[in-house]
């Protein structure tokens, strides 16, 4: 019984990641259009912030309703996919992570970039401008994709993991910290030591934290 839950839960999780794939082709084929919209010379940093155009508002204010749509539609796909909350949790990391991780794949194929993973890219506008250099966003992909496997694991065997309220305040720390971290430098990408204002110490204290509390939450349940 166990051995085919599992088997069920593999093929709804491959499901997923195909949809994570998919939806990180479309984000990068956008990408590709705003590139060559907004920096026809090259997508470099420090970075010419665009604003000389009569329409950069509308684009502007068109790219951030596209970021939260894309937000909605990961949500969605994590609601449609999961049976539980937790379950949703975990489908949300698992689509986000894929998302991220397969957006700068499609990238180096579509346009040969990054060069590194230590290429600046921006990487969201709300609700300020977050920047940071490409690995630190796939090391959070990196985390939340394997919390997501753990706890679907525990959760196909009916052995949990669960936070409590206390543990819950601590990823939101985290959270912030991390987030916080990428809006720091977000603020300076048009300065020429742009790369001078992310702090890789303060990314990793909310980084640490958080997988740190992940590893006391599923320790209880075992």
């Amino acid at each position: 019984m166990e051995s085919e839950s599992l088997k069920k839960l593999f093929r709804r999780f491959c499901v997923v990641v195909v949809f994570g794939i998919a939806f990180a082709y479309i984000e990068s084929a956008v990408v590709v259009y705003l590139r060559a919209i907004f920096y026809p010379d090259g997508f470099t940093f420090p970075l010419r912030l665009f604003g000389a155009g009569p329409h950069w508002r509308r684009f502007l204010l068109t790219e951030i309703g596209r970021e939260a749509a894309t937000l909605v539609v990961i949500l969605t796909g994590a609601w449609l996919f999961g049976c539980n909350l937790r379950q949703r949790l975990a489908y949300f990391m698992t689509i986000f992570a894929v998302w991220d991780v397969f957006y700068y794949i499609w990238l180096k194929i579509l346009l040969n970039w990054p060069a590194s993973v230590m290429d600046w890219d921006v990487l969201f506008l709300i609700p300020l401008v977050w920047a940071a250099p490409v690995l630190a966003p796939l090391v959070v992909s990196f985390a939340l994709f394997s919390f997501a496997v753990l706890i679907l694991q525990r959760d196909c065997i009916a052995r949990p993991i669960r936070a409590g309220l206390l543990d819950w305040l601590g990823f939101f720390v985290a959270g912030i910290v991390v987030v916080v971290s990428f809006c720091i430098a977000g603020l300076h990408i048009a300065e020429a030591d742009y790369h001078a204002y992310f702090s890789w110490s303060f990314f990793f204290l909310g980084y640490i934290l958080a997988v740190g509390l992940f590893i006391k939450c599923f320790s209880k349940s075992t």
